[in-house]
């Protein structure tokens, strides 16, 4: 098996056939064979059942791996590297937003250029509003200065590597998933291209400004410690800050005698200080749940069913 195109999906119902239908397109007359991977995330629509008749079809080699609930996008990108027996793995949306013949392109350049491990697209320009933007590039400024790996701006999950690239993945077996900093940790040389993103087929982005600012806190817990150090410093600064004002009150009342109304300094101190400690124990608390949640060793996902096919 030449490729592997692996295509999470989450209540895609609409999409999914008119995906596999652009994919057969865009390899008509390639040369070599392909199969694709759907990964249904626990859908609460039809694309189980849709699945299930693309799978019956089988147009072109078609696998179909079913959670026993939605796990999230990362765990549906695991779930497929598992399942993949193709020489290079493209990883790619079932919402058509990223053309099937781009991949085509990438596998070209992995032919062309054996010294390519990994072929990497990220948008050219984007649709969204000037917040969302800024945003986004706050988080890959803030994370690149952080992290000890360095993640490419508006770099998605579709690329296409080559097998030892996906052998490399399937060893980091962490339950919480980052892709791009997963990506960037085992390294491999990379080549970026700029695409365009077209329009959804069907349906509604899944993603939205609050579940992008969980995924960005993700990123910064999974790729750095410097938040922790960060508590460090909070707190010595606030010792420190405290220290010198209690200089101050004693210089103010023992050499120039002025009385000091404690009640509202009072009050102010203690709230300042209680919530740097309440910040900072939040951000430990960050740390020690994932590593709490790590050590059950529970499995990424839960494959309720999985069709595979014959191959002649």
């Amino acid at each position: 098996m030449k490729l592997s195109l692996i295509a999470p999906c989450y209540n895609e119902a609409e999409n999914v056939l008119p995906f596999q239908e652009a994919v057969i397109a865009a390899f008509d007359g390639c040369g070599y064979d392909y199969e694709i991977i759907f990964v249904d995330d626990g859908s609460r629509d039809a694309t189980l059942h849709n699945l299930k008749k693309i799978h019956a079809a089988q147009k072109c080699p078609v696998k179909v791996i079913s959670f026993s609930r939605n796990f999230g996008k990362e765990a549906g990108l695991y779930a497929g590297l598992q399942h993949a027996d193709g020489e290079y793995i493209a990883l790619i949306d079932a919402d058509l937003q990223q053309p099937p013949e781009i991949v085509r392109n990438m596998v070209a350049t992995l032919d062309a250029q054996p010294e390519i491990d990994v072929v990497a697209a990220y948008q050219d320009r984007r649709g969204e509003g000037k917040i969302l933007s800024f945003f986004k590039r706050s988080f890959y400024a803030i994370i690149n200065k952080l992290s000890k790996v360095t993640l490419q701006p508006d770099a998605s999950d579709f690329r296409t590597f080559r097998r030892s690239v996906r052998d490399s993945l399937l060893n980091l077996t962490e339950y919480h998933r980052f892709s791009k900093g997963i990506f960037a940790w085992v390294g491999y040389n990379t080549q970026f291209i700029a695409y365009t993103a077209q329009k959804r087929a069907f349906g509604k982005s899944k993603w939205n400004f609050w579940k992008l600012f969980e995924y960005a806190v993700e990123g910064i817990i999974g790729y750095s410690t410097a938040p922790l150090r960060l508590a460090t410093v909070l707190g010595s600064v606030s010792g420190i800050v405290a220290l010198l004002y209690l200089v101050w009150i004693l210089l103010e009342k023992l050499i120039w005698g002025i009385d000091v109304p404690g009640f509202a300094t009072i009050i102010v101190l203690i709230l300042f200080f209680g919530a740097m400690q309440l910040f900072c124990i939040g951000i430990i608390g960050e740390y020690v749940g994932r590593t709490f949640e790590q050590t059950k060793n529970r499995p990424i996902y839960i494959a309720k069913e999985v069709l595979t096919y014959k191959e002649n």
